[in-house]
Formats: C-alpha cells, sequence, structure tokens
C-alpha cells in the first residue's frame, strides 16, 4: 500500500526509486516489482541524480521520484527503458498511479526551473510541495489537467469512437478536457455535441482515475443517448459508430478507466 507524504526521511539506505532517464521509465524486468528499484542499484550503477522528490512510503518503505543523468549508462541486459504504457495493466493498479505521480512530478520540476512571471530561478519549498520564486513571491504547485470522460449508451449499444491518434483500430469512449468556467457536465455536453454531433441526458459519475499522459485526472461518466445522427468532427475523431456489446471492437484495457466504464456497464446490464 501507498502512504502519501512530503516530510523526507533521513537516508537509510533502504529507499526505492521510481527512476526516469530522458523522460522515460527505467525497469528492471526480472523483478518482482520492475517499477521499484532499490537504493542500493542506484549506488551501484552509479547514476547521479539529476532531480528527486520524496513521495511517501510504498509498504513503508520511503520511495522516491529520481530522474538520472541523461548520459547514465544502463545495462540492456537487466533494464529497459520506455514509455509509461509498457507497464500499464501488467503492474498493480495502485502502482501505476505511483509511477504516474512520480512521472508528473518530475516533469513539473523540470519545467518550473525559472519563474515564469519574472525569469528568476524558481526554487523547490521546504513547507509544501511547491516551486516558489524568491523575489517576485509566485509560486507553481504540480499541474492537473481535468479531463471529462463518457459512455454513452442505448440499451445495449455503445458509442465507441476512434481517435486519430489511437493505435491500430481501437475505438473507445469520448473525452475531453475541462475548459475554464465550465462544470464537468457542461463539458461532457459540449465535446459529445463536438467530436461526434449527438445530445446525451442523465450523467452519472462513475470514478475518477489519476492518467499521466502527462498529467490528467480524468472523471468518469454514464450518459444516456438523447437525440442526434453521428457526425465526426474528422479532426480528433475519425470514426464513430454503435457497437453492441456482444460485437465491441478492439478496446481499451481495463486499467484505464474507458476500459472500466465499459467493463462495469457489461456486467450490470
Amino acid at each position: 500500500m501507498f502512504r502519501p507524504d512530503t516530510d523526507a526521511p533521513g537516508a537509510t539506505g533502504n529507499e526505492l526509486y521510481i527512476v526516469f532517464q530522458r523522460g522515460e521509465l527505467v525497469t528492471d524486468m526480472r523483478a518482482a516489482q520492475p517499477c521499484l528499484l532499490p537504493a542500493e542499484q542506484i549506488q551501484r550503477n552509479g547514476w547521479n541524480p539529476r532531480r528527486s522528490h520524496f513521495m511517501g512510503y510504498w509498504h513503508e518503505q520511503s520511495c522516491h521520484a529520481l530522474e538520472i543523468d541523461p548520459e547514465a549508462t544502463l545495462d540492456l541486459m537487466k533494464y529497459q527503458r520506455g514509455s509509461l504504457y509498457q507497464v500499464l495493466g501488467r503492474v498493480e493498479e495502485q502502482l501505476f498511479a505511483l509511477v504516474g505521480r512520480a512521472s508528473q512530478l518530475l516533469d513539473w520540476d523540470r519545467d518550473h526551473q525559472f519563474c515564469g512571471r519574472c525569469g528568476n530561478p524558481m526554487r523547490a519549498d521546504t513547507r509544501e510541495r511547491a516551486m516558489r520564486c524568491e523575489p517576485c513571491g509566485t509560486i507553481n504547485y504540480p499541474r492537473i489537467a481535468p479531463c471529462a470522460i463518457v459512455l454513452i449508451t442505448r440499451g445495449e449499444e455503445l458509442l465507441l469512437a476512434r481517435n486519430a491518434n489511437f493505435p491500430g483500430p481501437m475505438y473507445s469512449t469520448l473525452a475531453g478536457f475541462i475548459e475554464p468556467g465550465e462544470t464537468v457536465e457542461e463539458t461532457l455536453v459540449r465535446e459529445v455535441r463536438e467530436e461526434v454531433g449527438v445530445e446525451v441526458r442523465n450523467l452519472r459519475y462513475f470514478q475518477s482515475q489519476s492518467w499521466p499522459f502527462p498529467n490528467q485526472l480524468m472523471l468518469g461518466f454514464f450518459a444516456d443517448y438523447a437525440g442526434g445522427d453521428i457526425v465526426c468532427d474528422e479532426v480528433e475523431i475519425v470514426d464513430a459508430q454503435w457497437f453492441h456489446v456482444n460485437e465491441l471492437p478492439m478496446i481499451p484495457p481495463v486499467a484505464s478507466v474507458s476500459g472500466q466504464l465499459i467493463q462495469h456497464y457489461i456486467d450490470n446490464l
């Protein structure tokens, strides 16, 4: 289990690290927990840290996000470096969320080395997780981009769409970022209308998921079809169709909130 904390303990040699290099996750594919590297491995490999953040405790061992020097040598017989997608669905959900937390913290740190208001260097705040500019007082907290995602249903049919950026023939639920001044419900109605041209009603909240691609918080909903014909925007959405629950196309894994929405609806018909 993970217990978040911001008050870093003293070094004990028993720390665990989630390691990134050049923006990619470093894993030990021979280990039981390939994403969690013990302190002795970091030291033995001579990996110099560029930035590090204490995140809390994984099963009572202190856990840190670590970015190592881009020129550090990796033993490719032991370590693999790649996208977070490589562990999606392959590690338990809470560990994947922790890996996502590490990725987002390191990205935030890297992107806030200088103040966006006055240009001076920023420093990590010692009292909270924030970057502070001493000359002008600007404070930057880790960024979260809230995103609404919805499964539209019509009895035993699901409206699924294929985004232009999806790999292969995969279809998924519809989603969009929440704009300033919008409620989540307003976002869903607008996004569905913009992307596929239909109207929805009876919005019901399902659950949320932190989604580190790169820093989204997905808010999952169900909605009933209310009317209109499918007309794809042909920019983000290249195809959208009604699929019977017994004849679904390739869909996202249940490790994603999209996959969970689909599975939950089918299980409760």
